[in-house]
């Protein structure tokens, strides 16, 4: 059975995009402009933007159980069906009505597994009613609501959440075709316990994009603003902090929490982790009692939050620990600088 096309509101609570838990990704190395060039600035943000993205081809979160032609095909969760008999996939619906239109003939079925191309034989089953499908839960957009961290004023580029949208049921990096930010207003305000995060909730109008999306990776999500608003063109900018600047002790975050305002609260840099894992850069604790007051501490929502410190943008929170809602962890600015293309 083939899953209902997602395009949800953000009333809806199933993609938060601040992760509850930490899971490691690889990231390629490289040298980037951040940690070179004293010149490069860019404006911290900290507003919360509705985020909506709509996958290349439809992504396979889930297989029924028991025989089903997926299974016998070789199709396999995550995989990404890109064609169905030679014709470009855009959306659960054409799936079904291809499905719908082949029977039960043998078809081909072009998929991106990882980094490979595969072509597959698939022969769907018709159920009891007589319709055909494969048996494969398939998604193709998701919805939810993050925080911007940096807008680069002369390319018009932004950056937001510090970590990739992945698909709740699998862990996938959803693979983008097109997608945007909207403005958002946080209305309300799950706080985090142990054991149970919390989220903010609000709203966004998905009928207009302030931002487009150009790409969703392991780092964060990032695009371009054509026309960005008054209050992003009064943003200061900063100057954007290597690695090796950063140290543990004071900072702050900038988050939006409450309507479309935006506060600086204090936190500690515990730690400092200088490995392979792109989104646990920083080990984070609220120190500000407004914050805990409102929030808890980190909740989901927040993604993206910009860090700052001795007057630089050093990174963005990316997660919350389960067991203490008032640490988290946090990406180097320098990685989604590189991810975004600004970094060299």
């Amino acid at each position: 059975m083939d899953e209902t096309k997602r395009r949800l509101s953000l009333r809806h609570r199933a993609a938060a995009l601040c992760a509850t838990v930490f899971f490691a990704i690889s990231l390629s190395g490289g040298v980037v402009r951040a940690a070179e060039d004293p010149t490069l600035r860019v404006a911290p943000v900290g507003r919360t933007v509705g985020v909506k993205l709509f996958s290349d081809g439809v992504l396979v979160v889930g297989l029924s159980e028991g025989e089903s032609a997926a299974r016998e095909s070789g199709l396999r969760e995550g995989d990404v069906v890109l064609r169905f008999n030679g014709r470009e996939i855009d959306s659960t619906e054409q799936l079904r009505a291809l499905i719908a239109e082949n029977g039960e003939a043998r078809a081909t079925l072009a998929v991106r597994r990882g980094a490979k191309t595969l072509t597959l034989n698939v022969t769907p089953h018709e159920d009891a009613d007589g319709v055909c499908h494969l048996g494969a839960w398939i998604r193709d957009s998701m919805a939810g609501i993050g925080t911007m961290t940096f807008y680069d004023p002369q390319s018009g580029t932004f950056g937001a959440l510090g970590h990739g949208v992945t698909d709740v049921d699998t862990g996938a990096l959803m693979p983008l075709q097109s997608g945007g930010i909207m403005d958002a207003s946080v209305k309300a305000v799950k706080k985090g316990e142990s054991g149970a995060p919390g989220e903010l909730r609000g709203d966004f109008d998905l009928t207009h994009d302030c931002g487009t999306l150009r790409a969703n990776t392991d780092c964060g999500i990032f695009g371009v603003i054509d026309e960005p608003d008054e209050t992003l063109r009064a943003l200061p900018t900063v100057p954007v902090a290597g690695r090796g600047e950063i140290h543990t002790g004071g900072a702050t975050i900038l988050a939006n929490c409450s309507g479309g305002e935006v506060r600086e609260y204090a936190i500690k840099i515990e730690k400092i982790y200088h490995g392979a894992a792109p989104t646990r850069n920083l080990l984070l604790r609220v120190t500000d009692e407004a914050l805990i007051d409102a929030t808890g501490g980190i909740v989901q929502g927040m993604s993206g939050s910009p860090i700052l410190q001795d007057g630089k943008l050093v990174g963005a929170v990316t997660h919350v620990l389960v067991n203490d809602a008032t640490r988290g962890y946090g990406i180097f600015i320098e990685n989604m600088l590189h991810a975004a293309g600004l970094g060299g």
